[in-house]
């Protein structure tokens, strides 16, 4: 297993970490929040055991269910590893239960220590966005956590670029902590990330934590052109819309390239596509989810898997999205004075 320093923190994090999202008390035949505690001590023993030592879950993961869950699975281990968790979910059905405020932020980090059977999470992260809440308040309610031991680390998800900037700019003007991380959807099959977040976290030194890394399993090489997809699956409806498909020839054409390029090296589509994706700037970590022993095994396969120049090339040349403004026309003209950060976006782009 690779460690990777999270952002330009002093904590370092398995390459590959482990998503709880499927935990809960639901039904066990459906995808989501039904893992039980017994398969998914089985399942974190044996990523533990390869190496990993971070594990995502959030309170508003079938409403704290998976917290429940992943505390009891991790008894007498939680020394063994780090546990990042997030806020914002309704959690109740009152004004206050949702949300940044500063209200919603304390009282819903103690409930998920009690739910985590823990006395600190180690990396605690803005699920969503909140408009209405001032930057101030939220940046110190987090601020507190960590000054009241209870919390380790802060990041954001699912923030834009402008959003991360506000955030990290108020920390910074309030003398506060800041982000380290920021927990972002990223993959073959969507590189908007690459417009603004994967600069922004090369600029300002932050960590990128990689969610559904398959794309809920379109990249896993269940998904073929021209089939229905494995029955039970989120997609096998056509219903699920997280995460968006707005090209569905452009998804297959991404797919028969994984798929050709993993019979190369007798490897499976899925690794092939989280290699490509540990290989990006600044991310840190791919949150891998599944319900079983092989899913994992054959995820933790992507760290053996090295792509050459040409498969890299040839994923590139599949996936490579068209230039939003303002990028194409500092490609077009500017570009003589790009930095590193510019680079997240525009190296993977003809003409520079």
């Amino acid at each position: 297993m690779e460690y990777r320093r999270l952002g330009h923190s002093g904590l370092k994090v398995s390459a590959l970490s482990i998503g709880t999202m499927n935990y809960g008390h639901g039904n066990p035949e459906q995808p989501l929040f039904s893992l039980g505690a017994d398969q998914a001590k089985r399942n974190i023993d044996l990523c533990i055991d390869a190496g990993v030592n971070l594990i995502d879950t959030s309170d508003g993961y079938a409403r704290g269910q998976s917290e429940e869950v992943l505390g009891e699975a991790l008894k007498g281990k939680r020394n063994d590893v780090l546990i990042a968790s997030k806020v914002w979910n309704p959690m109740a059905d009152g004004p206050n239960d949702l949300g940044l405020s500063r209200y919603h932020i304390i009282s819903a980090c103690e409930a998920s220590l009690k739910r985590l059977r823990t006395d600190h999470i180690d990396i605690y992260l803005a699920h969503k966005w909140d408009g209405m809440t001032p930057m101030e308040e939220i940046m110190e309610a987090f601020d507190s956590l960590i000054r009241s031991g209870k919390v380790r680390y802060i990041g954001c998800s699912n923030f834009s670029g402008w959003h991360v900037m506000k955030s990290l700019a108020t920390s910074h003007y309030g003398h506060r902590e800041r982000f380290v991380c920021q927990q972002i959807h990223y993959t073959l099959q969507a590189r908007e990330a690459e417009n603004e977040l994967v600069p922004i976290a090369l600029s300002e030194g932050l960590g990128i934590l990689v969610w559904s890394p398959l794309a809920g399993g379109l990249l896993s090489g269940k998904f073929r052109r021209g089939e229905a997809g494995p029955k039970g699956s989120r997609h096998f409806d056509r219903k699920w819309k997280n995460p968006p498909i707005h090209d569905e020839e452009r998804l297959y054409d991404i797919i028969d390239t994984l798929i050709q390029i993993a019979s190369e090296h007798e490897a499976t589509p899925a690794r092939v596509a989280l290699a490509w994706l540990l290989g990006r700037p600044a991310v840190t970590s791919l949150i891998i989810g599944g319900r079983n022993e092989d899913q994992f095994k054959d995820n933790l396969g992507a760290m053996d898997l090295t792509l050459t120049e040409e498969d890299n090339k040839r994923l590139e040349d599949v996936s490579r999205p068209k230039l939003q403004y303002p990028y194409w026309h500092q490609q077009f003209m500017g570009k003589e004075r790009f930095g590193p950060a510019d680079l997240g976006l525009h190296r993977w782009h003809a003409g520079y």
